[in-house]
């Protein structure tokens, strides 16, 4: 009855309604994929450092480089699983756009107000007071951010290159550093 009140057509609340399961899938969806990806980290901080530590152990410096490549191989793993996270967010972004269209409300004091909006809110840093958009109607994201998000950003996110470049840069320089001979890692072998 409330929300024939609003104004929604019966349409409308259905949208309404299958966009909040879809929107929270979605948000269980990029969760799953959190826990996936410190599974990843887990195993490439294991495995790299088990070959780092079993090279000095047995005294073979080839150890080194197949600690690096193990961690090579996980970083690829976790790259792959971030950009398929990430392609979520274009359409948790379109559905708070279309909840705001629907479901928005002005409130003093704080202007704008519809939910959900976890997606866009996620980038929101406190920044100075006037540039504070939180009331502002969620911005859609056009085609060269989602393609910006999907194919160039998961490269260099933070999140995605640690651990797994500690240990290929550790693991590369040590077994360059044991196959040149360098004077501390001489009494390694192949």
């Amino acid at each position: 009855m409330a929300d024939r009140e609003a104004g929604l057509t019966p349409r409308e609340q259905a949208l309404r309604e299958d966009l909040g399961r879809e929107y929270y899938a979605l948000v269980g969806a990029v969760s799953d994929f959190d826990g996936r990806l410190m599974i990843v980290k887990g195993w490439s901080v294991t495995l790299s450092l088990a070959a780092l530590g079993l090279g000095f152990q047995t005294q073979h410096y080839a150890l080194f480089g197949l600690g690096a490549l193990t961690a090579l191989g996980f970083w690829f793993l976790d790259l792959l699983l971030k950009s398929f996270q990430v392609r979520y967010y274009p359409r948790m972004r379109d559905i708070e756009y279309v909840a705001s269209q629907l479901n928005s409300t002005t409130v003093p004091g704080i202007g704008q107000v519809s939910s959900p909006r976890i997606d866009m809110y996620w980038s929101y840093d406190g920044g100075p007071p006037a540039q504070d958009w939180r009331g502002e109607e969620p911005e859609r994201l056009d085609s060269r951010m989602v393609h910006r998000l999907v194919r160039v950003k998961p490269w260099f996110m933070p999140q995605v290159l640690l651990p797994h470049w500690v240990a290929i840069v550790v693991g590369t320089g040590l077994f360059v550093a044991g196959a040149v001979d360098v004077p501390w890692l001489a009494h390694l072998g192949p």
